[in-house]
């Protein structure tokens, strides 16, 4: 091997590759921008529970990333109780929440196919 192109090969492995650091001085992961973390990505989910009286409905959903929620079934209150009356125990649904005020909230919410 030419001994020029050894230094080079050697200079480059040793350099370490660049860190993005936070304003702390700790590395930085960067994620990419992808609809299922989104904020305002829609999640699927499956209607388990109405209740109209406590303004909540339970919901069998995926994760919720940018909540970092894995996937599970849980309850929600709804930004519009009127959607209680639209929404049958067993629909599929595609839904966002957020949380409002320290309350898991669907906040936005379209039927599945």
């Amino acid at each position: 091997m030419n001994p020029a192109l050894a230094v080079i090969i050697a200079a480059l492995v040793a350099v370490p590759a660049p860190v993005a650091l936070a304003a702390d001085g700790a590395p930085t992961h960067h994620v990419a921008a992808s609809p299922a973390n989104s904020p305002n990505a829609m999640t699927q989910g499956v209607v388990k529970r109405v209740d109209k009286a406590a303004g909540s409905v339970t919901i069998a959903h995926e994760a919720l990333t940018h909540l970092g929620m894995p996937a599970m079934t849980m309850s929600f209150q709804v930004k519009d109780r009127a959607w209680l009356d639209a929404m049958k125990i067993g629909a599929p649904i595609r839904f966002r929440a957020e949380s409002v005020h320290g309350e898991l909230t669907v906040v936005a919410l379209e039927p599945s196919k």
